[in-house]
């Protein structure tokens, strides 16, 4: 739609024969409460950015295309189906009407039952304006939803009679009335009206479609749900030509005719849907467990999912995978990744993401750019593992990053890689959290069947998913949520755990706020959202909005409601214009003044009073921690030793002993209980990270439950024995050994001709390979060389630590603007208010001064008070001794002119000092730059 269309809708009125009702969308916010726009802000908060100056902006905003679009969006399927009724209905509507277009002419209780709570919530989002004789859907909501060839309509109506008729020529209307026994008419105007007029009288279609042909009435009914378009030949069949000689089918193209939407809704008993979907589909158990499985279950799952995210963060803190140039982690190296987790190429790209997401994973930012944990991690490492375990729960929630999208394709055809860009969807966060509140809303230990709560989504937002992958992104997400939660921990059995819940800072068996004006509280029934929520109903009007006085601290100026004036400004005290009623009063569903005859209101869905408050809310990661922290195993402080030289740790073993024993020997497998396996690999890489022979067998004796098995002791002997009888260093690489014999061994063995090794003294060799080959050669070949330095000591090797420099976790990329909170949404009514308060206030006009309007006005500068030097500062001084109001106009140091309402207090230097009224603050204007002032209207 046009931006002069949207401008029109907010400031053109209609006239109603002097009634009060309202005339334009603009008016109609005028009539609301404080209350009544923060709902509408708090629902809809693009209109926010950046702040309306006054309610004309606002319903002009409220208007365009790009809001209306997410406003709809973010309706749930009734509501939606509601819209869409009033886009294929007269505008305006009478709400008996809209009722008959949902429920049909013989009544649809359910559907009567939830429609007041729809019209509720377009109105609500100013999707809706008028009373319930004149429901109006604004201008670009009619546009969307109303059917076209191009834009076909879920309701699958088709054009209106005078829509299809638009270029018929008038002969061939004369022909359609004489074929229906209807009386010639002068004009087309009144020839598309009678044919109306049969199309829209039941008695009279039903005697016309007594005569049609079965073969005819069949054609019918293909159409009449829709799609309301068929194709025909040059020469119909005769079903069809009858069809078309009476008007029950009019042409659309030259090959196309189409059901008139008269004809349509006849067939159909008055239903503008075929389902109207008044309750959403609901969440019901398929499986139940006991509580206390579905925590063990899910503490269990929480355990592995830390032991996870420490496997892998360790292993690339010894030296990570490289960057792609485009960013991201390659697929040979997701591949390595996974092999090392011992799971498929999506979950490690899950862990990969997550651990990124909550800053422990990052690029190093080097010249070779490889991947290492962050100094977070370390930190990360020292807490409690329920804290731990919180933190990357809490992560998931709300990152946008989306691993499930990893291996797919971009829109140009790129493969979307780990850890790279474009892997960010706004919708994430909400559907995940959305996802996990219709699980909270079932009994504890309760699991839906994952189609249900697909169903259930699909419900809440039917068109976000309308476009191209939309709909499918959206049930993937879905899916990628149930998954992800049973793999990290926050479900177990497909049920949401007690820490889980508490994560989500929802009461056990109880859901939290739900989407598109229902709660998870009652999945079966219609019922009006908690506050804050796009979609919900309106709050009662004598809730007040934090932020939003609701009584006048002062009193105000004429025709000017206070807005809270500061002590050192005084207002004026004349007589002021009959007040208002209060801010808490409620409001009827539609303008108090109404024409007598209009229906009676529609009763307004009532939110239940919130509870008492028993004192601050619990953080939601702590209760989480609390909840989880008995569930999971304690570290212990011991291993028991086997004769065949394994060692199995009875349960998560402290760090220092983890640490210690992963140097020592090898993980042969993992889960309740790890076994270990000792190998002579394994204790001379323990040798070469400094232990002796010595150090080794009392650290065995000190953390085994069972006696150190003899086996175990002879390797550890045999190994130190030979470790470090060989040395190799740098010349460019040398060995070195006290007996000859043995070096005469390495020259003699086939397998050392790649090191290209040749004797400088009996007890020295030299190497063309650098150390670190001609030790790996060496231990090869079955020696235990040990590497030494410059001086001749021996080199102690650990694994090094790579971190990067401290990184910050990524942003979530929100989808739309964020939900205001009370504060800015307090601020934000208040700055509106001002605003339209200085554009409609009555005001006297100054009068005309000599010289030409044309050289008195500048550009943008039309409608700004004009007077002279002198009368400005009489009129301001004038005000400051009475204190007074009044319009002035005023042009900044930009050149930018704005008109404003101020109660002067002081006057000198060339400058007045006032209340502004439309920024509600005391503010000093330079007397100069004041276009003119004028006087505020009486009374």
């Amino acid at each position: 739609m046009a931006t002069g269309d949207t401008e029109r809708e907010a400031h053109v009125s209609e006239d109603h024969g002097g009634t009060a009702a309202p005339r334009t969308l603009a008016e109609a916010l005028r009539a609301r409460g404080d209350e009544g726009l923060a709902a509408l802000l708090r629902a809809r908060p693009d209109l926010l950015a950046p702040v309306p100056g006054d309610l004309t902006q606002l319903a002009t905003r409220a208007g365009t295309r790009a809001s209306v679009v997410r406003a709809l969006e973010r309706l749930d399927r009734f509501t939606l189906q509601t819209a869409e009724a009033l886009a294929v209905a007269p505008d305006p509507v009478p709400y008996p009407v809209l009722r008959a277009l949902m429920a049909g002419e013989g009544g649809d209780p359910p559907v009567e039952a939830a429609l007041p709570g729809a019209v509720a919530v377009l109105r609500e989002q100013a999707l809706v304006w008028g009373g319930d004789d004149r429901l109006r859907l604004v201008r670009t909501a009619r546009e969307l939803l109303a059917p076209s060839p191009q834009h076909p309509s879920p309701t699958g109506l088709g054009p209106t009679v005078a829509e299809a008729t638009a270029g018929m020529s008038p002969g061939r209307l004369q022909e359609i009335l004489r074929a229906v026994d209807l009386p010639s008419t002068h004009d087309p105007v009144s020839a598309v009206a009678a044919l109306t007029a049969l199309f829209t009288d039941r008695a009279r279609m039903d005697a016309l479609l007594d005569q049609a042909p079965a073969d005819a009435l069949g054609v019918l009914d293909r159409l009449v749900w829709g799609p309301p378009y068929g194709e025909v030949t040059a020469n119909p069949t005769p079903p069809v030509r009858w069809l078309r000689d009476r008007g029950l089918l009019l042409p659309a193209t030259a090959r196309t005719v189409a059901l008139p939407r008269e004809v349509a809704l006849h067939l159909r008993g008055g239903r503008a849907h075929r389902t109207p979907e008044p309750v959403p589909p609901p969440v019901a158990p398929a499986r139940e467990y006991r509580p206390q499985v579905v925590d063990s279950t899910a503490a269990g799952q929480a355990y592995t999912a830390l032991a996870t995210a420490e496997e892998l963060l360790k292993k690339w803190g010894e030296g990570g995978p490289s960057v792609l140039r485009a960013g991201g982690l390659s697929v040979r190296d997701l591949k390595r990744a996974a092999v090392l987790l011992d799971v498929a190429e999506p979950v490690a790209a899950f862990w990969l993401e997550l651990l990124y997401a909550a800053g422990l994973l990052a690029s190093d930012g080097q010249a070779d750019e490889r991947y290492a944990p962050t100094p977070a991690y370390d930190e990360w490492l020292e807490l409690p593992a329920a804290r731990r375990w919180a933190r990357l729960a809490a992560t998931w929630l709300t990152a946008t990053r989306t691993p499930g999208l990893v291996g797919g394709q971009d829109a140009k055809g790129r493969t979307l890689s780990a850890l790279g860009p474009d892997l960010d969807r706004g919708a994430a966060p909400e559907v995940r959290r959305r996802v996990l509140e219709l699980l909270a809303a079932l009994p504890p230990g309760a699991a839906p069947e994952p189609e249900a709560v697909l169903a259930r989504l699909r419900w809440e937002r039917p068109l976000r998913g309308a476009g191209e992958a939309g709909a499918e992104l959206r049930a993937r997400l879905a899916t990628w949520a149930l998954d992800e939660a049973e793999r990290l921990g926050v479900t177990g059995r497909g049920a949401l755990s007690a820490h889980g819940r508490a994560l989500l800072g929802a009461a056990p068996g109880h859901g939290g706020a739900g989407v598109g004006g229902r709660t998870a509280e009652a999945p079966d029934a219609p019922a009006p959202a908690a506050a804050g929520v796009p979609g919900a109903p309106p709050a009662p009007s004598g809730a007040p909005v934090p932020g939003i006085p609701s009584t006048p601290s002062t009193p105000s100026a004429p025709g000017i409601p206070s807005t809270g004036v500061p002590s050192t400004v005084t207002t004026p005290t004349t007589p002021t214009a009959p007040e208002a009623p209060p801010a808490g009063a409620p409001e009827p569903p539609h303008a108090p003044n109404a024409h007598p005859q209009a229906p009676p209101a529609l009763p307004a869905p009532q939110a239940q009073p919130p509870a008492p408050a028993t004192g601050p809310r619990p953080d939601p990661e702590e209760a989480a921690v609390a909840l989880l922290a008995p569930l999971l195993p304690e570290p212990v402080d011991h291993v028991l030793l086997q004769a065949d030289l394994t060692a199995v740790a009875p349960g998560p073993l402290r760090r220092p002993l983890a640490d210690a024993l992963a140097v020592l020997a090898d993980v042969e497998s993992k889960g309740g209980a790890t076994v270990y396996r000792f190998t002579p690999g394994s204790v001379r890489r323990a040798l070469d990270a400094g232990q002796s022979a010595a150090d080794l067998h009392a650290f065995l004796a000190a953390h085994s439950r069972t006696p150190v098995p003899q086996p175990l002791s002879y390797l550890v002997d045999d190994v130190a024995r030979r470790h470090g009888h060989l040395r190799v260093g740098a010349a460019s690489s040398y060995v070195r050994c006290d007996d000859d014999t043995v070096l005469g061994e390495i020259l003699a063995d086939k397998r050392s001709a790649s090191l290209r090794l040749r004797r400088l003294a009996p007890t020295v060799l030299a190497a063309q390979a650098d150390p670190a080959a001609l030790l790996a050669g060496l231990r090869s070949m079955g020696f235990a060389p040990a590497a030494e330095g410059d001086e001749g000591d021996v080199l102690i090797t650990r694994a090094p630590a790579r971190r990067t420099p401290p990184r910050t976790p990524p942003a979530p990329v929100p989808e739309g603007p964020p939900l205001p909170d009370a504060t800015l949404l307090g601020a934000a009514v208040r700055a509106i208010r001002a605003g339209d308060l200085a554009a409609t206030v009555p005001r006297r006009e100054p009068a005309e001064p000599a010289e030409p309007a044309a050289a008195r006005q500048g550009p943008g500068r039309a409608g700004l008070p004009r007077t002279s030097a002198a009368e400005t500062l009489a009129t301001v001084q004038a005000a400051a001794l009475t204190n007074s109001a009044v319009w002035i106009g005023y042009v900044n140091a930009d050149g930018a002119a704005s008109q404003r309402v101020i109660a002067p207090v002081r006057v000198e230097g060339g400058f007045v000092t006032a209340y502004d009224h439309t920024a509600d603050e005391v503010r000093t204007y330079a007397l100069h730059r004041i276009t003119g002032v004028a006087e505020l209207a009486d009374e």
